[in-house]
């Protein structure tokens, strides 16, 4: 591997164990790229979000100069499960280039991996991935999941209770949309146009809630954040990405420093038997809350609560005892901190972050992780081929 890649490169972390040269294109937000060496996985700096010519010129600027370092083909080009992000699109235009086949990595997958590559994890682990959104197996919009993962493969083992994006992507900027939501699903869809008086589109979005136009179901927990924060009208539309969250985590701190943790709220959560994790009885509470202070306090330590619930069941169905914690909203330090203590007076391991982040800087990690894996299966597989062949046709020669 050439050296001469010190201004386009971020973090070099060392893997567990050497893997086939693999390139890995990253999301959307925060893209970067990764490109694996024996055992070293070179992760580029972050090119920012690909909604820019800019920005995507220079993904495929530092593509090129990770090939051209590599000095031969990579084995296999990781990008995203969702087909049209700019960085999926470039990928197979490189693949069909170099003529290497393409993996695609969904996205919370993608985050848990990245983490059991740092923490050089090879054994099964519970993976909890709370971020935004990102495409799901299923084709709707994932962000609150629980899977079990073990190298190449991960299973969807429980998520949050979707709940509908009014407006689509306009609702990840506007947590009125998000809290309106809540609203409806409440019962309490009348009480939208009243609450958001503010708001020329409100007539309109109660409509479109009610007869289920242009609201298409996410299962996120940023958008839970988002309604959280509009339920307590501590950010309404906003100008930076993150703003509701990091207002409702302020405003929370605020009320611990004075006061102290609240008592998570009794009845705040509900698991359901295919493991959907309701947080409704939560936003419900928040609605009627006079103090936005108290109330964001309140959702932090019901959330941390219902999260350690939900995977202690989790654990208790499958064994696994390792927890990996992944995704943007792992940024929150409330949410982060009050977990691992929980997890660990539960007895369980929680792993987070150390060099690389919580967000999607991480996901190219992950992609080259989880592609690594899939080669080695697919070699493991065809050796196993290879054997019986030569058996039977040694068999056949005696």
């Amino acid at each position: 591997m050439s050296t001469g890649l010190s201004d386009c490169i971020e973090h070099v972390i060392r893997l567990p164990r050497s893997t086939p040269p693999i390139l890995a294109m990253g999301a959307w937000f925060n893209n970067t790229l990764c490109i694996t060496v024996d055992n070293q996985a070179y992760i580029s700096k972050s090119v920012g979000h690909l909604d820019t010519p800019k920005a995507c010129r220079e993904h495929e600027k530092i593509a090129r100069q990770l090939l051209a370092a590599l000095g031969e083909n990579p084995q296999a080009i990781a990008h995203d499960l969702h087909p049209d992000f700019y960085s999926s699109r470039f990928a197979a235009q490189l693949a069909a280039e170099l003529d290497v086949p393409l993996i695609a990595v969904q996205h919370h997958h993608a985050h848990i991996a990245a983490l059991c590559a740092e923490h050089h994890l090879d054994q099964p682990v519970l993976g909890l991935a709370l971020d935004g959104i990102g495409l799901g197996t299923d084709g709707t919009a994932w962000g609150g999941e629980l899977l079990s993962v073990h190298g190449a493969e991960s299973i969807r083992i429980g998520h949050l209770l979707p709940l509908p994006l009014p407006g689509g992507d306009r609702a990840a900027q506007e947590p009125w949309r998000m809290a309106a939501a809540v609203l409806h699903e409440l019962g309490r869809g009348a009480e939208i146009t009243q609450r958001f008086t503010g708001q020329p589109a409100a007539a309109t979005v109660a409509f479109m809630l009610q007869r289920n136009i242009n609201c298409p179901r996410t299962s996120s927990m940023g958008r839970v954040f988002d309604a959280a924060a509009g339920l307590l009208g501590l950010c309404q539309i906003m100008e930076f990405d993150a703003q509701a969250a990091v207002a409702l985590e302020q405003a929370a701190t605020r009320h611990i420093h004075t006061k102290g943790w609240p008592s998570a709220l009794a009845q705040g959560w509900h698991i359901t038997a295919d493991g959907q994790l309701d947080l409704l009885p939560t936003l419900a509470h928040l609605a009627d809350e006079r103090d936005a202070e108290l109330g964001a306090a309140l959702f932090h330590a019901t959330l941390v609560a219902a999260l350690t619930d939900w995977l202690r069941q989790a654990t208790q169905q499958t064994g696994i005892t390792i927890v990996v914690c992944g995704g943007g909203c792992f940024f929150n330090k409330l949410l982060s901190t009050g977990l691992h203590e929980q997890l660990n007076k539960a007895g369980h391991a929680m792993l987070i972050a150390q060099t690389v982040q919580p967000g999607d800087t991480a996901i190219a990690l992950g992609q080259a992780w989880v592609a690594a894996q899939h080669l080695q299966v697919k070699t493991i597989a065809m050796n196993d081929v290879r054997k019986r062949f030569c058996t039977i046709s040694i068999e056949r020669s005696v």
